[in-house]
C-alpha cells in the first residue's frame, strides 16, 4: 500500500501568513521557509513581528476565513485518494489550518501548535522533532511504501526519507539547492510523476 505524504502550504492551499502579510501591509511576513530554511528562526521572527504589530489571532482567523484552495487542489485530491492513502505533514498549526483542511475534505493532518493567550500568538509547540522526516519514517514502520511532495527547504528532509520524492512548484533557488528531486510546476505533471512512481514501487513488490 502506499501512502502520499504531502506538504500543505504552497502545494494545496496560499501561505498565510503571506495572506496576513497582505492584509496587514507588514512586508517582513512575506517571508516563508521558501527564504529562511531555518523554520526556529521563521517562527521567532513572525513572533517578534506579531508583538511588535500587536496581531490578535482574530484577525489571522478573518484573513483565514477568507482564503480558499489553490486552483486544482481538491481535484488533485480526488485523482490522489484514488490511488493512494493521503496524509498532510505540515510545519503550520492546527489552529491556522483546519478551515482549510476541511475544505480539501478533510484528509490527515500532521503540524503544530500555536499557544495563544488573550488573543494573542505567544508561542509554539513542535509536535516533535525534524517532524517531516519522523511522520514518514514511521509510515514506513507500518510498512506503507510513501511518495512525498512539498515545495521548499522544510519539506527536504520529508522528500529524502521517502521511497520517492518530489518537489511541487518551487523556487529556482530551492530546486537548484537539491536537484536530485523531480520537479512538477502544476498539478497534471505532479500526477504524471506520482503515477510512474506509483508503478516503480508496486514492481518490486
Amino acid at each position: 500500500m502506499e501512502i502520499l505524504c504531502l506538504d500543505l502550504e504552497g502545494v494545496l492551499i496560499p501561505e498565510i501568513w503571506q495572506a496576513v502579510a497582505e492584509r496587514t501591509q507588514i512586508e517582513e511576513l512575506l517571508k516563508t521557509t521558501r527564504d529562511i530554511p531555518d523554520y526556529d528562526e521563521l517562527m521567532q521572527s513572525r513572533m517578534r513581528l506579531s508583538a511588535e504589530h500587536d496581531l490578535s489571532m482574530s484577525l489571522i482567523e478573518e484573513v483565514i476565513g477568507t482564503m480558499d484552495p489553490l486552483p486544482g487542489a481538491e481535484d488533485f485530491l480526488t485523482w490522489a485518494r484514488s490511488r493512494f492513502q493521503i496524509a498532510i505533514i505540515s510545519d503550520t498549526f492546527y489552529q491556522f489550518a483546519m478551515p482549510l483542511v476541511a475544505k480539501l475534505g478533510g484528509p490527515l493532518l500532521l503540524c503544530h501548535r500555536l499557544e495563544v493567550k488573550n488573543d494573542r500568538i505567544v508561542g509554539y509547540r513542535l509536535r516533535q522533532p525534524d517532524p517531516k522526516r519522523m511522520s514518514v519514517r514511521s509510515f514506513k514502520s507500518l510498512n506503507y511504501r510513501v511518495l512525498a511532495a512539498g515545495d521548499s527547504y522544510n519539506d527536504v528532509s520529508m522528500l529524502q526519507e521517502a521511497d520517492e520524492g518530489f518537489f511541487y512548484q518551487a523556487p529556482a533557488n530551492v530546486k537548484a539547492d537539491f536537484p536530485q528531486f523531480p520537479a512538477a510546476d502544476d498539478y497534471a505533471a505532479l500526477q504524471r510523476l506520482l503515477e510512474a512512481a506509483r508503478k516503480r514501487l508496486q514492481a518490486t513488490i
